[in-house]
């Protein structure tokens, strides 16, 4: 049995103002880590993550499942942010980690190693070894959705934590990859409320889309911004979106973030 880090974080809360509370007011990733995985602030989401958790599929009844707020993990000084749509039931919401257990964050975690910028093709739980290479890996939503579709108020009341996690990475972010058009309709708000200049009309959502946006004051550069399909079986099973697309798509981000790889 795989069981997920252990925190000393105090009792998780219900108010709907936690996440924009807590947020804003942590030091750093740490700190965010330890607020945010007590999150309760969506009734919905909180239901459903622990039911999926004690219910359990029968692959994995022999595991713990984490059924909290899955954080973003990679280092934090990473020059690339990939950002996804919420953990999976029986991945993230399992593993404690983002895309880890699940088809999604093999297709995915295949083609970041691909392009030098994982230290392994696979992700199965916390503690199998994987490292990151200028890249960290978060979402809009981070309890798992029933259905995998969050509402758009959850993704509001959630939104704080993208924004916070955006605001520390800042110093050292050039590009941020957004898989899927739930992830590029969560994004471009967050960085317009953080000072950036996005484009009027905002630009469109679509697999290959790049736009960059200008530098913000002397300590923010230029930030680069890509949209992918989401790696969800519904796109890979049906060759939508091939291990070659994605690979082609994250070595251009890598290019655009100033990341050679680990090959």
């Amino acid at each position: 049995m795989h069981h997920p880090r252990e925190t000393d974080a105090p009792p998780p809360t219900t108010d709907r103002a936690f996440p924009g509370h807590c947020a804003a007011r942590s030091g750093g990733l740490d700190a965010m880590e330890t607020q945010l995985i007590r999150c309760r602030a969506c009734p919905r989401l909180v239901e459903w993550r622990e039911e999926i958790g004690a219910a359990r599929r029968a692959a994995f009844r022999d595991w713990e499942y984490w059924a909290r707020p899955v954080p973003g993990f990679g280092p934090p000084d990473a020059a690339l942010a990939v950002i996804g749509l919420a953990p999976a039931a029986h991945g993230g919401n399992r593993t404690g980690r983002m895309f880890t257990g699940d088809a999604s964050g093999d297709f995915l975690f295949a083609a970041l190693h691909a392009v030098g910028l994982a230290s392994q093709p696979e992700a199965t739980h916390r503690d199998d070894g994987l490292e990151l290479y200028g890249v960290r890996i978060t979402a809009p939503v981070h309890c798992a959705p029933p259905r995998n579709k969050p509402t758009p108020d959850e993704r509001a009341t959630c939104r704080p934590w993208l924004a916070r996690e955006l605001e520390l990475l800042a110093p050292t972010l050039k590009a941020v990859l957004a898989l899927g058009a739930f992830a590029w309709q969560a994004l471009l708000p967050v960085l317009d409320d953080a000072g950036r200049r996005i484009p009027r009309p905002r630009p469109a959502f679509a697999h290959g889309a790049e736009f960059t946006l200008p530098a913000l004051g002397d300590d923010r550069g230029p930030l680069h911004i890509l949209g992918s399909y989401h790696p969800s079986q519904q796109n890979t099973f049906t060759g939508k979106l091939t291990p070659a697309m994605l690979t082609d798509l994250l070595a251009r981000a890598a290019e655009l973030a100033g990341l050679n790889g680990h090959r």
